[in-house]
């Protein structure tokens, strides 16, 4: 069995769209890739901003990125890589102004060589991406709110089928590099997204017969601080 090296994706996905993730909106527009910075003193600046904050554990927050992994069958692994675009000091994520966020959809065939060609690989489609939030410590629905076709957000000329966007050609993943979360209401310690990927995973590669459908729910919490008076 191959050694898996989980790393980040979204430098190089070449599939480029944007989704303003507010109340009832949404934007779509082309973007340069990312830079993720380190945020090493979020800690103590949430220690600073109040207790509730503090208590919020997240590693977007300490980190300012992360990989929220899970596996759509044997060895068959989907990533999903989230990173802190502005501010990118997470810290200064506060219940007031727009704090926005990245993200990268990628999928890996652990069974085969990372550069193997496709016909090798267990194809996987995305035709439906939703994401949506809930508020801490009122556990009540936040502003991201939406779900949507990823074959809207790229290319005409992306590799996709009936089933999807195909998330191992390639092109590369999807790449959805700016979401915006805007002002909230006060009193908010965090606020945690709920991504929810339609797959359909195929069996055996090239065995157009073996395709399943899943659903698969990876969650992220977010800190968010009192904002300074």
């Amino acid at each position: 069995m191959l050694t898996r090296t989980i790393r980040a994706t979204a430098a190089t996905a070449i599939l480029a769209a944007s989704l303003l993730a507010t109340a009832g909106c949404s934007q779509i527009a082309a973007m340069a890739q990312p830079i993720v910075e380190r945020t090493p003193d979020a800690a103590s600046s949430a220690s600073a901003a109040g207790t509730d904050a503090a208590a919020f554990e997240s590693i977007l927050t300490q980190d300012g990125s992360v990989s929220l992994t899970a596996d759509v069958a044997d060895d068959l692994q989907v990533t999903i890589d989230v990173w802190a675009e502005s501010p990118k000091r997470t810290q200064e994520w506060t219940t007031t102004g727009d704090k926005t966020f990245g993200y990268a959809i990628n999928v890996a065939d652990y069974r085969v060589a990372e550069k193997a060609t496709l016909d090798q690989k267990r194809r996987v489609y995305l035709s439906q991406l939703s994401v949506t939030s809930t508020l801490s410590p009122a556990q009540t629905p936040g502003p991201v709110n939406f779900t949507t076709d990823p074959r809207t957000l790229v290319p005409s000329d992306a590799m996709s089928t009936d089933r999807g966007l195909l998330l191992n050609s390639f092109q590369g993943g999807l790449l959805v590099p700016e979401s915006t979360i805007s002002q909230l209401p006060d009193g908010t310690t965090g606020i945690t997204l709920d991504f929810a990927l339609t797959l359909s995973a195929e069996g055996s590669p090239n065995s157009d017969g073996s395709f399943s459908e899943q659903t698969i729910h990876q969650t992220l919490p977010i800190a968010i601080f009192a904002a300074q008076s």
